[in-house]
């Protein structure tokens, strides 16, 4: 495995110093790196299923299936909280597709709260913006619709949910105010959600004609 960056910062040194311990059969290291990164992994789980108990269950199956692919993580191709990132939510997104039920979004908190839930921005009976992107990942209709937005907002969405981030630590990672931030990834989902919908209407027609 080659050597972390030195632009890293000392976390994901950390961070990949575990996983290559991890790799070699270390479970101390292991269960130090479940110690450091469980909390932000569950959030990005919760974040997706919404249900606390699910997301519990989800998370001892990312740690699984990091124990058994650690040693192959590749620094020069990520940095480790993006790779232990994209295992959560593809573990989670998978859960929600065997279920084939949709996440129950519930927001607890206020428009000016850290926390507030923007990927149900809009509610309604529809499918909400993040089970339309979880849909459409490995979809053209998301780069198509994700062209449609500005550059601002491609990366604050792109960093809040293919990376997990919350809005403070997009804010700080774009060197932007958090209420900037907010309003970009807000207006970025109503625009996709939109998008998204008329892309699922759109394969619906078409699969109802060939039928």
């Amino acid at each position: 495995m080659p050597p972390p960056s030195k632009d890293w910062s000392e976390r994901s040194r950390d961070l990949s110093q575990l996983l290559a311990r991890a790799g070699t059969g270390d479970r101390a290291a292991f269960a130090t790196l479940y110690e450091r990164s469980s909390s932000h992994l569950f959030a990005v789980v919760l974040r997706i299923c919404r249900d606390r108990a699910s997301a519990e269950d989800i998370l001892q199956e990312v740690y699984v299936n990091v124990w058994r692919a650690a040693g192959g993580f590749d620094a020069a191709q990520s940095q480790p909280l993006t790779w232990l990132t994209s295992i959560a939510r593809n573990r989670a997104i998978d859960s929600l597709r065997r279920a084939q039920t949709q996440p129950q979004f519930q927001t607890t908190t206020t428009s000016d709260d850290e926390d507030t839930d923007v990927y149900d921005a809009t509610a309604d009976d529809n499918p909400g913006p993040l089970e339309l992107l979880s849909r459409a990942a490995d979809a053209r209709a998301l780069s198509h619709c994700m062209r449609d937005l500005s550059a601002p907002q491609r990366q604050s969405v792109a960093l809040a949910f293919y990376d997990g981030l919350s809005h403070a630590e997009v804010a700080d990672k774009m060197g932007q105010p958090l209420g900037t931030v907010k309003s970009w990834v807000r207006r970025a989902l109503m625009s996709l959600k939109a998008c998204l919908e008329r892309a699922a209407q759109a394969d619906d027609a078409a699969t109802r004609k060939g039928a």
